[in-house]
């Protein structure tokens, strides 16, 4: 054990000092390293090429085989680009990350906490553009607000450390996923007016599919649902960031306050039925930008069923 915690620490100042040393490169330089690094991953390596093909064959049945490997290579050119965009974390100045990540409109949600008396802000957002980039919203709202953000540790415990302290460098604050109710339990109590962000686009554990929406061509996708639970106990307001990237290293997050009225009293979960749908609408604008090497539905409704009735069993 004692060899593992020393390794992991070995690797985590590794990773970090490449890092550091690379982003002091400007985005020019960084970009043309993108540039061959696709050539790598695509080409040589081909990591999870298969997983994203079927991906994007079951998500667009309707595309063209012409269609789907552009959309994948166009893809795996951005993967590289936010690869080489995280780097650059390391050493961008507050300034220049917010010439890169513009916050539209802050004001209006400013206002719902520290004039209309919500609790929270539940801020949904996907695996969408540059997901990471989105933790320097503090630096666009008033000091009155704090922000924290919803997040599972990775299996690799250098690289966990190593994004814990990307994201936490903005003044947010990082949050597991175990501790979230505690956490925001704590912020009530403290009545501190607080943005938390969810995201919500993976596939929960089986014990933790609740609820099957329709999305992206499959009929019953499992969805995580724990924001929506714990927003029933308080007064909060949802929102969805919808995310453009109007040219390379730049991108617009416009904040969509999250109405449902339509489902409000026939659903158990509108919020997170509607977030689906508005998440689906901007993977279908720009497909290119979602991340597509995730297994998102290697688990169905059937495996949940059937691990469900032997749980009964059980009991």
């Amino acid at each position: 054990m004692k060899n593992k915690e020393w390794w992991d620490n070995v690797l985590y100042y590794i990773i970090l000092g490449a890092c550091r040393f690379l982003a002091f490169f400007p985005f020019c330089f960084l970009y043309i390293l993108s540039e061959n690094l696709f050539l790598v991953v695509y080409y040589l390596i081909g990591y999870r090429r298969s997983v994203v093909r079927d991906n994007l064959c079951q998500s667009f049945p309707q595309k063209t085989k012409k269609e789907i490997l552009g959309i994948e290579k166009k893809f795996y050119h951005f993967f590289c680009d936010y690869i080489v965009e995280t780097i650059k974390v390391a050493s961008i100045s507050s300034t220049n990350i917010q010439k890169h990540m513009r916050f539209m409109e802050v004001e209006k949600m400013e206002k719902v906490l520290l004039e209309d008396g919500y609790d929270f802000i539940f801020l949904y957002l996907g695996h969408y553009c540059n997901w990471e980039w989105v933790a320097s919203l503090p630096y666009s709202l008033s000091s009155q607000i704090h922000c924290a953000q919803i997040y599972h540790p990775l299996y690799n415990k250098a690289m966990d450390r190593f994004f814990l302290r990307l994201r936490n460098q903005y003044g947010g604050e990082c949050v597991q996923m175990k501790n979230t109710l505690r956490r925001v339990m704590q912020l009530r109590q403290e009545k501190r007016p607080t943005i938390i962000g969810f995201i919500s686009d993976q596939l929960p554990k089986v014990e933790s599919m609740h609820l099957f929406v329709p999305f992206l061509n499959h009929p019953e996708t499992a969805v995580f649902t724990g924001g929506e639970q714990m927003g029933k106990r308080m007064k909060v307001a949802y929102y969805f960031a919808d995310i453009k990237r109007p040219r390379r290293g730049y991108y617009e997050v416009n904040f969509i306050r999250m109405h449902n009225d339509e489902l409000a009293e026939s659903a158990e979960y509108p919020m997170t039925i509607l977030f689906m749908r508005m998440l689906e609408q901007m993977i279908v604008r720009a497909p290119q930008y979602w991340l597509w090497t995730h297994k998102r539905w290697k688990r169905t409704k059937e495996d949940w069923l059937k691990w469900n009735k032997q749980r009964q069993t059980k009991l």
